[in-house]
């Protein structure tokens, strides 16, 4: 798979790098402790202010605007980070020959397949911690063998 690098680093748009960059800023401490000078700012404002409707509209208004463009960025940075955790669990899953294929693309399965795959690991987990013997996933759900189909003719 070809991707565009540059100084050995992956290419990335713009909006990417800006996103990412904001989300990575706004999960600071010092970005809240900043969130939260701004507002005791406007708060002590009020008096010179006469606790008006202008006062009040600045305030809601400014923070309508930023939580606004906040839901798109983060949304877009938390898409691309959930996209490179699922290409990475499936490339494990892909490779492991205990693993079954079906879990490679959970997140196109309807709520009701997922509650089955679940229950069946929950029962899993539920009979070792009973001390039971170790259950394997239902055979019908099993990877089929990695064996050519030559060999799987001959």
């Amino acid at each position: 798979m070809a991707s565009s690098t540059r100084g050995g680093k992956p290419r990335r748009s713009l909006f990417t790098r800006f996103s990412q960059w904001i989300s990575l800023q706004a999960g600071k401490p010092i970005t809240f402790v900043g969130a939260v000078a701004l507002i005791a700012l406007w708060g002590l404002s009020g008096p010179l202010f006469g606790f008006g409707d202008t006062w009040q509209l600045v305030i809601n208004t400014s923070t309508t605007i930023v939580t606004f463009l906040m839901v798109f960025v983060i949304q877009n940075s938390q898409n691309r980070d959930t996209v490179a955790l699922h290409i990475k669990l499936d490339e494990l899953i892909a490779r492991n020959e205990r693993t079954r294929n079906i879990l490679l693309d959970l997140e196109e399965l309807d709520d009701s397949e997922l509650e089955l795959i679940r229950a069946e690991y929950e029962d899993m987990a539920r009979a070792e911690r009973e001390g039971g013997q170790r259950s394997a996933p239902s055979e019908a759900r099993r990877r089929p063998s990695r064996t050519s189909k030559a060999d799987a003719k001959a």
